[in-house]
């Protein structure tokens, strides 16, 4: 599985790239997933709004957007936006660090195309207690 990490209109953020690939293709093989190539790009806020309004025809801010490419069921090949400015607001609100959240985000958007929703309560609350579990898994 081949996971790159791309800059649109921001700099890159500073993590461990080759650690951060061992932590995905971990959960991804833990769920036996069959993933074949996941882009990552790292954006502001207005670069990913006018996505999430071109494409999801939604007029709100959002942290992140998943996008599989590949039609058949496996193996899977995505592109997942990240805005670094809602990870810095949403690490402040939790109180959590930038680094813990750009990587819960960064999972959110591999349990998104595993599977796993979050438009419930209940697919929500999963959801969390996923990605705790899989940050757990860090090291």
């Amino acid at each position: 599985m081949q996971v790159s990490f791309y800059a649109a209109d921001v700099h890159l953020p500073r993590f461990n790239k080759k650690k951060t690939t061992d932590w995905i293709k971990s959960v991804v093989k833990g769920y036996n997933a069959p993933f074949s190539e996941l882009t990552y790009v790292f954006c502001s806020d207005s670069y990913l709004l006018s996505i999430n309004k071109e494409f999801l025809k939604h007029n709100t801010l959002t942290d992140i957007i998943t996008f599989r490419l590949s039609k058949r069921v496996e193996p899977i090949e995505a592109e997942i936006y990240i805005s670094i400015e809602r990870v810095a607001d949403n690490a402040e609100r939790f109180q959590v660090s930038k680094d813990q959240e750009l990587h819960r985000v960064i999972i959110h958007g591999v349990l998104h195309l595993i599977g796993f929703k979050d438009k419930k309560a209940s697919e929500k609350r999963l959801m969390r207690k996923t990605e705790e579990a899989c940050l757990s898994l860090r090291k």
